[in-house]
């Protein structure tokens, strides 16, 4: 079986959809089959190359707009590759055009990892062409149900959604290096420490924590860059939050299970629909970490169980926030029952879970 992901970004680049498809691309080459990822390439060269056993053909990009990257050699590739299962991962407005333009493959199947909220005047010009794509696929993933029945776009297509989470390497993430976890932890000095992975954009929140961190007694480890770190950078050294507020940079994807191990609690205090799962989640929940997340309708509170492997409380609320940080850190028993839900929730996410679904999903398309 000939398969082909599309999205506008692969490895090196670092962010949940990116580590989703390359996931999912290798265990599938693992598997027996071949594997291309078409996407985009950070310059104005066309690049390929083998990554772990997958064939990554990075297409020469013009320029950016609105996050999305241009290339005109993209729609060459979709109509010079025969493949035969298309896997469009959306939202990348240039790959779904160019597919439905030019796309060939015997059958098409959509993930649709998360609304667009920022670029709505786009949704309104772009929603004729992506309704057509939608159409035209066989299949439609979803992460979890409530993206299904809260997304604008999803209602269109119930019939064609099926549901199948992300998953992730279980055994990196249960199994830290203690020795690093607990060296790393000596040297931010602090009886109580709360964790934020992720990259700093508008929809993650960060502004709500940062306040909510008046009233909590721990030190806030940040690892991420973003557009927004200068601007939360300010905030903190405004608010007077220096001494309680860690920004450390981007940390390689490997050494992240050591960071979980040594935080108390993990917070995704994100503010818009347009984080429509949370991956960090299951991440931290592997480690065995009680998760603070916010109520958006999507699939943040399919992981997150409420009361039960952490707590969830509603969007753009830093008392709430600072309510949901307190209470765990005080009441170590209610920490330590959610610690083991969370353990044990996080094997549901398992990349071996993912792959099997999928590729049952591809041989039942094709037939």
């Amino acid at each position: 079986m000939k398969i082909l992901h599309i999205f506008k970004d692969y490895y090196p680049v670092v962010g949940g959809i990116e580590n989703h498809i390359k996931i999912l691309a290798e265990s599938e080459s693992e598997n027996g089959f071949d594997v291309t990822v078409l996407t985009t390439s950070p310059s104005k060269e066309t690049t390929i190359e083998i990554i772990n056993s997958v064939r990554v053909i990075k297409a020469s990009r013009i320029t950016t707009v609105s996050r999305a990257p241009i290339s005109i050699s993209l729609f060459k590739w979709i109509r010079k590759l025969n493949v035969d299962i298309t896997h469009i991962h959306f939202p990348y407005p240039i790959g779904e055009f160019a597919h439905l333009l030019f796309g060939h493959s015997l059958r098409t199947i959509i993930t649709y990892h998360n609304d667009i909220i920022k670029q709505k005047y786009l949704l309104k010009l772009y929603k004729p062409f992506l309704l057509s794509v939608f159409k035209k696929a066989d299949c439609i993933i979803t992460t979890s149900p409530q993206l299904i029945q809260t997304s604008p776009i999803l209602n269109y297509f119930r019939d064609k959604c099926k549901v199948i989470p992300y998953g992730i390497d279980i055994d990196r993430f249960s199994k830290p290096d203690k020795v690093v976890s607990d060296t790393l932890r000596k040297r931010f000095n602090s009886d109580s420490i709360v964790l934020f992975v992720g990259r700093l954009r508008y929809f993650k929140g960060l502004e709500y924590l940062i306040d909510a961190m008046k009233l909590v007694n721990a030190t806030l480890l940040i690892i991420g860059k973003g557009n927004e770190e200068s601007t939360l950078k300010a905030k903190v050294s405004k608010e007077g939050l220096k001494n309680k507020v860690v920004f450390l940079g981007e940390i390689a994807h490997n050494d992240l299970p050591e960071y979980f191990d040594l935080c108390d609690i993990f917070v995704l205090p994100s503010s818009h629909r347009s984080e429509s799962f949370g991956i960090v989640l299951i991440e931290a929940m592997a480690c065995g970490k009680a998760v603070i997340s916010t109520e958006l309708g999507t699939g943040t509170s399919f992981i997150n169980i409420h009361e039960k492997t952490g707590v969830v409380v509603p969007p753009r609320n830093a008392g709430e926030l600072a309510n949901a940080i307190n209470r765990l850190l005080i009441n170590e028993s209610f920490r330590k029952e959610c610690e083991t839900n969370a353990k044990k929730r996080s094997l549901e996410f398992s990349k071996e879970h993912l792959t099997k679904r999928i590729i049952g999903l591809y041989t039942e398309v094709l037939k």
